[in-house]
């Protein structure tokens, strides 16, 4: 039987199996080189496959005693069908957070994962999982295996996200800067995005349970920030004394966006193969609640007659006429910086408070939802169809208000008769 004495008088390359009373079948020590040695454990699994499993090196914390109980319990595995071994290698193999991080992006880039709507993930979105993944996920949980983590790591993660643990400066060019912001948002959208994740890891058997089911997420802050008159009469101001060295295109586009509420990445994505002019209709085949028909108003319109077109792109970047504005954030800071706009002030606020100037005027909740693509408005395109005059006039009063706020000349409508439309 294996005792300390007999441990040390292992020869070199050999191994000492337990026997006598009280020995467990296919457990010994051996000595491969120096004068470390090692407990095994050769066992057949139920197929009849014969393994070698390591249990440990002899001295702290195994010692004879303690390394034939660990094969016992081992042995009991067997019995049950496990294979100890095997589960080891497996173990030491299994994929970590970060590449399961990297196998979602990829099946997602690849139209493998859809989205609730049935439909690919847009490039848009996919970056900011990207940047979820680099600067949140991967740092606090990437190093993980996939199988070990728990419902307390995922609670640490949303805690330490929220308290800004992973808040940081990243150069991201030669002159660009990404500030990362922790807080609740922060940590809600990660916590949105890790579910998912575990969700894929679920469905490639890579573990029995997603562990972010269950774990509290603060809830989304409503946003109720809207400029303000003054802010309104400060932005018109910025964009009709922009310097002339200022891309045109972009701050069209601003005007655009407030005066129509429209997202900024379905304006600056629009083209003209989507815009009638004469009905005063965009039809925008992919927006984030799918196909979006949208009343324009006359403002609206007068924008975009303005426009010279270059390419297909209505608001087209400065440089490649048929590539799209990846420069507008840019421009919207330094018109919002000659307004003397608070950092507060995105094009996301002009958005909100299009629809807050429509309630203050009286409109329901699915009509301002149908003039800005709102993902409340459910209206099938017959219904749209019949409410185009309806839309149509609520959406030039709104922009009337605004540019009346912003201080533009208000130029006389002109009435044009609608095309029939079939029911």
């Amino acid at each position: 039987m294996l005792t300390i004495k007999t441990i040390a008088t292992i020869p070199m390359g050999k191994t000492l199996w337990d026997d006598g009373k009280g020995a467990v079948a296919g457990f010994g020590a051996r000595r491969q080189r120096g004068d470390a040695v090692t407990y095994v454990l050769k066992y057949r699994t139920q197929d009849g496959r014969q393994r070698w499993l390591t249990i440990g090196r002899h001295g702290s914390p195994w010692t004879p005693d303690l390394a034939r109980a660990e094969a016992r319990r081992l042995l009991v595995d067997v019995a049950k069908g496990g294979d100890p071994a095997m589960e080891k290698r497996q173990g030491r193999k299994a994929a970590t957070v970060a590449q399961l991080c990297d196998e979602y992006l990829a099946a997602a880039k690849a139209g493998r994962l859809l989205t609730r709507r049935g439909v690919m993930k847009k490039p848009a979105t996919l970056d900011g999982d990207r940047g979820r993944i680099e600067r949140h996920i991967k740092p606090l949980l990437g190093d993980l295996k996939v199988a070990a983590v728990s419902r307390q790591d995922i609670e640490h993660f949303n805690n330490q996200v929220s308290e800004g643990a992973t808040a940081t400066r990243i150069k991201t060019g030669k002159h660009g800067l990404a500030i990362v912001t922790g807080g609740r948002g922060t940590a809600t959208r990660a916590m949105g995005l890790l579910g998912a994740i575990f969700n894929y890891a679920v469905r490639q058997g890579l573990r029995p349970d997603n562990p972010a089911v269950g774990v509290a997420r603060h809830a989304y802050a409503e946003r109720q920030r809207r400029a303000s008159d003054a802010e309104f009469a400060a932005l018109g101001e910025a964009l009709r004394t922009m310097p002339p060295t200022t891309w045109p295109a972009a701050v069209a586009a601003a005007k655009f966006l407030a005066l129509t509420g429209w997202r900024r990445g379905e304006a600056l994505a629009l083209r003209w193969s989507e815009v009638d002019l004469v009905t005063r209709t965009g039809r925008l085949p992919d927006t984030k609640t799918g196909f979006s028909l949208r009343p324009l108003s006359h403002a609206a319109c007068d924008v975009l007659h303005d426009l010279p077109r270059l390419g297909a792109l209505v608001f087209p970047a400065s440089v490649g006429i048929d590539k799209h504005m990846s420069g507008f954030r840019k421009v919207w800071v330094r018109i919002a910086a000659k307004a003397g706009l608070s950092d507060d002030v995105t094009p996301h606020v002009l958005r909100h408070s299009f629809a807050s100037i429509a309630a203050d005027l009286g409109y329901s909740e699915l009509t301002i939802a149908a003039i800005i693509g709102h993902r409340k408005a459910t209206m099938t395109s017959k219904y749209a169809h019949h409410a185009d005059a309806v839309l149509l006039a609520a959406a030039d009063a709104v922009a009337s208000k605004i540019s009346e706020l912003m201080g533009d000349a208000q130029p006389a409508g002109v009435v044009v008769p609608l095309r029939g439309t079939r029911d």
